[in-house]
């Protein structure tokens, strides 16, 4: 286990989805955190927003594009998402963590922190009667199944992985302590700010505290 000196260790951290409203957190609260931020975006039109961070243009699912990003890391949070897709299948999330893998071993970086979410592998069913019963069968079918796909390849990575599965993110100023749980019995919904999702997850880039395992994080 790291100690607690190492939590405030100053990491090169490679951002994924830098540009969606959590990922965008992401990066803020990692750049006053004091760590060196990379962030691979698809084009500069996309990176509004993100100064302070050391961008490299490319597609996510491009492992060589990964591999030029990965350079010099020690760490990578993946916060890539993707719409609702109520009718097409979804294969962005783990195209791109396929290739996200091949790049994070042939570079030596082996930390990874991925954001899925709750209706994840063990999760689902739990977010309560109208994620569950409407959202989910209506609009999120196909996306959890890439989703699914996703914690499988990081699970099989061989890597030092943590899957965040935040509850209903929200953009409302952070709310009470962040409730982090693998045990879910009980548990129907909730809901979590962005901002507090993004402190979670940067807490796990010098964490072992859920090294391999999948924490449900809520308010």
């Amino acid at each position: 286990m790291r100690d607690a000196a190492d939590q405030g260790r100053r990491r090169s951290v490679l951002v994924l989805g830098a540009t969606g409203g959590t990922g965008r957190l992401i990066v803020q609260q990692a750049l006053a955190r004091g760590h060196d931020v990379h962030a691979l975006v698809r084009s500069p039109e996309k990176a509004t927003g993100l100064e302070g961070a050391t961008l490299t243009f490319g597609d996510a699912r491009d492992e060589r594009a990964l591999r030029t990003a990965l350079e010099g890391r020690d760490a990578v949070v993946s916060a890539l998402g993707t719409p609702a897709s109520p009718l097409w299948e979804v294969t962005l999330l783990s195209a791109a963590t396929r290739a996200l893998v091949g790049a994070m071993r042939a570079e030596s970086v082996r930390r990874l922190v991925c954001i899925t979410g709750m209706g994840a592998g063990d999760s689902a069913g739990h977010g309560g009667f109208f994620f569950d019963r409407l959202i989910f069968p209506a609009l999120l079918r196909k996306v959890y199944d890439d989703k699914n796909r996703q914690e499988a390849l990081v699970r099989q990575s061989g890597l030092d992985w943590v899957l965040v599965r935040p509850s209903v993110l929200n953009d409302k100023a952070s709310g009470p302590v962040v409730r982090a749980f693998t045990d879910l019995s009980g548990f129907h919904g909730g809901t979590i700010a962005r901002a507090d999702a993004a402190r979670f997850v940067l807490d796990q880039v010098n964490s072992d505290a859920w090294l391999h395992r999948s924490p449900l994080i809520s308010w």
